[in-house]
């Protein structure tokens, strides 16, 4: 049983494009009639795990912001989809961002990758 555990848990880290860093911001997100916030967990160029007292269902879309030090507006996500869900977090995968808003990530992302070598 153990091993089939891990197995699962190797298959699910191989199906990861981009590697994911630890954070803890404050975010936002809307779509439609719902409107939440909640905290990120970590996050990746290719999306992000959410915690949320606030209900959420997969497959769905929402307009996200994530509020990372050092910027002066948070970051902007146009759209991104709820992939998981799983108690009280949610996973995201960024599917439309502008270009500027693409670079802000990369520096967020660059400076998470940093504090973890320190």
């Amino acid at each position: 049983m153990a091993r089939s555990q891990a197995l699962k848990r190797q298959r699910a880290t191989e199906q990861r494009l981009h590697p994911r860093f630890t954070a803890q911001f404050r975010s936002t997100f809307s779509g439609g009639q719902r409107e939440g916030q909640g905290k990120t967990l970590d996050l990746s160029d290719g999306g992000c795990r959410i915690e949320t007292d606030h209900p959420v269902v997969a497959d769905t879309s929402f307009e996200c912001r994530i509020y990372a030090p050092g910027l002066s507006w948070p970051l902007r996500i146009d759209e991104a989809q709820v992939r998981w869900v799983k108690g009280k977090t949610f996973g995201l995968q960024f599917v439309e961002m502008k270009p500027d808003e693409r670079v802000k990530l990369k520096q967020v992302i660059a400076d998470l990758e940093g504090d973890r070598r320190c």
